[in-house]
C-alpha cells in the first residue's frame, strides 16, 4: 500500500474509488460528445489537462460548439470557476506547503477534493493526504476517460443516433439540479434563464448566456436580511 494511504481508512477508499469511477464515466463522455461536435481529440485533451474543470468544460465547449465564440465561451468557464476562490481559502492550508505544491495543488482544486479535505476534520496529515489522493486520482480518471471518449466519439459515423447531441445540456442539467433546492437559487436560474431565451431572438449565440448573470440580482437582494439578522 503506497505511503499516502496508510492514513485513510478502507472506507474513505472505498467512497474515493465510487467517485473516481463516475468521474471517468463523466470523462468518457465529455470526450465524446467533444468528437461528435467536431472538435478534435487534441483540443479536448488538452482542455481536460490544462483546464481541469467539469461544468466549466462542458460550459465552454457547449457555447462554443454552438457559435458563441471564444470569449463568451472562456468567461462563461471563467465565471463558473469563481467558485474555487474560497474553496481555496478554505483548503489551501491542506497543500501549501511548497511553491511547486502550491501550483499543483491549486490546479488540481475540486469540489470533490475540497469536499474529502474538509470532511477529515481537525487531522491535518488526514487531510492533507485525503486532499492529494483524491485530486491525482481524478485527474488521472478524467483525463484518461477525455482521451478514450475522444477517439471512441470518431467512431460513431451518426452521433445523432445516440443522442450524443442532447447529452451536453442534459449533464449541464444534471450538473445544477442540485443546487435548485435553494429558492434563491432557483429563482435566479428562472430569471436568468427567461433573459436568455428573450435575448436569444436578438443577439448572436453566446451573449444570451451571459445576459442570464442578471438572475444574480436575486441572490443580492436575497442576501441582505440574512446579513442584517447575523
Amino acid at each position: 500500500m503506497p505511503p499516502a494511504f496508510k492514513h485513510l481508512d478502507r472506507a474513505l477508499l472505498r467512497d474515493i474509488a465510487a467517485l473516481a469511477a463516475g468521474i471517468f464515466i463523466v470523462g468518457l463522455s465529455f470526450g465524446a460528445i467533444a468528437s461528435a461536435q467536431g472538435v478534435p481529440w487534441w483540443q479536448s485533451t488538452a482542455m481536460s489537462v490544462f483546464v481541469f474543470a467539469g461544468a466549466s468544460q462542458f460550459a465552454t465547449m457547449g457555447i462554443m460548439t454552438a457559435g458563441g465564440g471564444l470569449v463568451a465561451g472562456v468567461a462563461a468557464g471563467l465565471i463558473l470557476n469563481l467558485r474555487h476562490v474560497p474553496y481555496g481559502m478554505a483548503v489551501g492550508g491542506v497543500y501549501w506547503t511548497s511553491l511547486r505544491a502550491k501550483i499543483i495543488g491549486t490546479h488540481l482544486l475540486t469540489d470533490q477534493s475540497t469536499a474529502f479535505a474538509l470532511a477529515a476534520g481537525d487531522d491535518a496529515r488526514k487531510a492533507r493526504h485525503t486532499y492529494w489522493t483524491v485530486a491525482i486520482s481524478l485527474f488521472l480518471v478524467w483525463n484518461a476517460g477525455t482521451v478514450i471518449g475522444a477517439f471512441a466519439g470518431q467512431l460513431i459515423a451518426d452521433p445523432a443516433v445516440l443522442g450524443l447531441d442532447a447529452a451536453l445540456p442534459a449533464i449541464l442539467l444534471a450538473l445544477v439540479m442540485p443546487s435548485l433546492k435553494d429558492r434563491r437559487t432557483l429563482a435566479a436560474g428562472l430569471l436568468g434563464t427567461a433573459v436568455a431565451l428573450a435575448a436569444s431572438f436578438l443577439l448572436p449565440a453566446g451573449l444570451p448566456v451571459l445576459l442570464a448573470l442578471v438572475g444574480l440580482v436575486v441572490m443580492w437582494k436575497g442576501a441582505a436580511p440574512k446579513e442584517e439578522a447575523a
